[in-house]
């Protein structure tokens, strides 16, 4: 064990206390996300009694980690106390001068305390990382304020994650409202400046989309808005096919969308070479084109800020000169629930290209295309420039984790 390595073990108790008043009824689950969240269990029926109450900085974790991936469920309760199932552990801190609840929770998020559980889990029908192998991990543990200084550190990163994505949640409302206001209810400003459909402009009926929409408006499928291509993935049986960021074409999948929650997308984890892409049959997408998730999750929305190439699993739209992404996107985002009824499988749920080029589809005047899209394009910009900086904020925040081990001579960073 290094000098500064200590076992959790001579930290932490385990808690063991149960609901029998009934006192308390916040049912919580924790998460291989590392948080408490709601339980999605089915509990009609169930003695709530026996199950085990977590109260304020003490933890919960599922010892259960065959069915987790590589990921192992701990979390530190924030609130004053909730209810857990009787399959997780609790356990709390003995003396929060000696190790600060905050700080151990910083080490459970680290991706090696992950592997370390992965590692030390056994079983042969199901493996399990248990209790004796919880207290006999091993953690640096400087002084109190030393940790606090930690964790001051890395509160400081996460508040500046969570402002930019409360401003880019913002932004989005105001975009999307826009959109509805203009293209759904028909309100956009006519020659006058008032809204149009309440100030008796004049609305016709369209037999393809079952609806009134304004007239000289271009009714049509999506193909009116861009050109629909697919994607398709290079064989991993030729190694050859796929490389590295320096020489290659950036190949993305859904999950390169989800992972994150970013609307912009310059690349993702994986590159293919010139005849990797060739080979798979997959389209090399121009900037700003839209991305549609096509297979389960469907309506997966993003905007390329970088040429790339996508698999199988994406409808692209790369939206005609006189359209823009802007368009394109919201009517994407708007009617995304209506795609996905029209989708089939017996696998999986998918929307197939032949739907979407066939889906109806409306195209306002030049005019109003381009009045919206020099209000949406701002917004943008602007959600742009704040995923940019919440990807350097989390960069920070994994390196401050990494350094966790080396505290000893951990020093404070700038923050961004």
């Amino acid at each position: 064990m290094r000098s500064n390595y200590k076992q959790l073990g001579q930290y932490i108790s385990e808690v063991n206390v149960k609901n029998t008043n009934l006192e308390v009824n916040l049912l919580l689950g924790v998460s291989i996300t590392k948080k408490f969240i709601p339980s999605i269990a089915n509990t009609i029926g169930t003695d709530m009694s026996k199950y085990k109450v977590v109260r304020k900085n003490q933890f919960g974790y599922g010892p259960i980690t065959s069915r987790n991936g590589d990921k192992i469920s701990v979390a530190l309760l924030t609130e004053e106390q909730c209810i857990i199932s009787t399959s997780y552990r609790v356990f709390e801190i003995k003396d929060h001068e000696e190790l600060d609840p905050e700080y151990l929770m910083m080490w459970f998020r680290r991706p090696e305390f992950d592997r370390y559980a992965r590692f030390m889990s056994h079983g042969s029908t199901r493996e399990a990382f248990d209790w004796d192998e919880m207290c006999e991990t091993e953690l640096p543990v400087p002084s109190i304020e030393k940790q606090r200084e930690i964790i001051n550190e890395y509160n400081t990163i996460v508040k500046h994650i969570n402002l930019n994505d409360l401003l880019n949640q913002k932004l989005e409302e105001t975009a999307q409202a826009l959109y509805k206001h203009w293209f759904v209810d028909f309100e956009f400003p006519n020659e006058n400046g008032q809204p149009y459909k309440s100030s008796g402009g004049k609305m016709v009926y369209c037999d393809e989309l079952d609806n009134d929409i304004p007239e000289r408006w271009k009714t049509g499928t999506l193909e009116l808005l861009g050109e629909i291509v697919g994607g398709a993935t290079p064989s991993k049986a030729v190694p050859e096919y796929w490389t590295n960021e320096n020489t290659a074409i950036a190949w993305i999948s859904p999950k390169d969308l989800t992972k994150n929650n970013y609307k912009f997308i310059d690349k993702g984890d994986h590159f293919i070479t010139e005849t990797g892409y060739k080979k798979a049959s997959t389209n090399l997408l121009p900037v700003n084109s839209v991305l549609f998730s096509s297979r389960a999750p469907i309506g997966i929305l993003g905007i390329n800020t970088n040429t790339l190439c996508t698999n199988q699993g994406f409808k692209s739209v790369i939206p005609h000169e006189n359209v823009g992404c802007y368009y394109v996107y919201y009517f994407l985002k708007f009617n995304t629930n209506d795609i996905e009824d029209q989708g089939s499988g017996t696998t999986f749920n998918e929307v197939s290209g032949t739907v979407m080029k066939s889906y109806p589809a409306y195209l306002p005047s030049a005019f109003l295309l381009q009045e919206f899209s020099n209000s949406v394009k701002k917004i943008f910009q602007h959600q742009n420039n704040k995923e940019s900086s919440t990807k350097a904020l989390k960069q920070s925040k994994s390196l401050l984790l990494s350094k966790m081990s080396k505290v000893e001579t951990l020093k404070p960073e700038k923050i961004l």
